[in-house]
């Protein structure tokens, strides 16, 4: 009975994971066909081929950011950027997008700097992210403090403390190793360091 158990766990550690990625994936790919395939669709009939909606979709969105640096369609566009900025209501709506996805694939990446922090009070300390150093452009008195994010163990949501340069720690440590750690609640780091002992 044990050994049936036994398997049973170890088809489901097996198993899962690999089904929750497929699916994942399947649906991702399904949403970013569907952007432009729904369009393509009703004019391909049964010509149309999965795929071909995301396919267009990239394309468009490499047309449109070469377009973005050319000097007649960029001013376009920086003209649409500003009037989006200034519109009560899309404004906060747009700069968050705007600066989220600015964070992740700009020049100037947020997430990038793994910081440790103690909670206040105790030895303990927690790992993190630093978002932005310049929160004095928020609020001048807190110029000597920098935004960290702290990521919660098991799901997507997070926390973002103001906190003084001095008493945050930025360590050696890749962001995806640091997010894969705070996420598995630390498991991720005994699994690769079994497989580390194994080879």
């Amino acid at each position: 009975m044990k050994s049936i158990i036994r398997n049973f766990i170890n088809g489901i550690l097996t198993i899962v994971p690999i089904i929750l990625v497929v699916y994942v994936v399947y649906k991702s790919f399904m949403f970013l066909d569907s952007i432009l395939g729904n369009i393509l669709k009703p004019h391909m009939k049964d010509d149309y081929i999965p795929g071909i909606g995301l396919l267009a979709t990239i394309v468009l969105i490499t047309l449109l950011g070469w377009l973005s640096t050319r000097f007649i369609t960029g001013t376009i566009f920086r003209v649409i950027d500003r009037l989006l900025e200034r519109i009560p209501g899309v404004k906060t709506i747009y700069t968050v997008i705007k600066d989220t996805i600015n964070s992740f694939l700009g020049d100037k990446k947020s997430f990038s700097k793994v910081v440790l922090i103690t909670v206040p009070g105790t030895n303990m300390k927690s790992m993190g992210f630093i978002t932005t150093e310049d929160v004095q452009s928020l609020h001048d008195p807190l110029k000597e403090y920098v935004a960290v994010y702290i990521q919660q163990t098991f799901q997507v949501a997070g926390f973002t403390f103001l906190i003084p340069k001095k008493e945050v720690e930025i360590i050696d440590v890749k962001p995806e190793d640091a997010m894969k750690f705070i996420l598995s609640g630390g498991m991720t780091s005994k699994k690769e360091n079994r497989k580390a002992d194994e080879q």
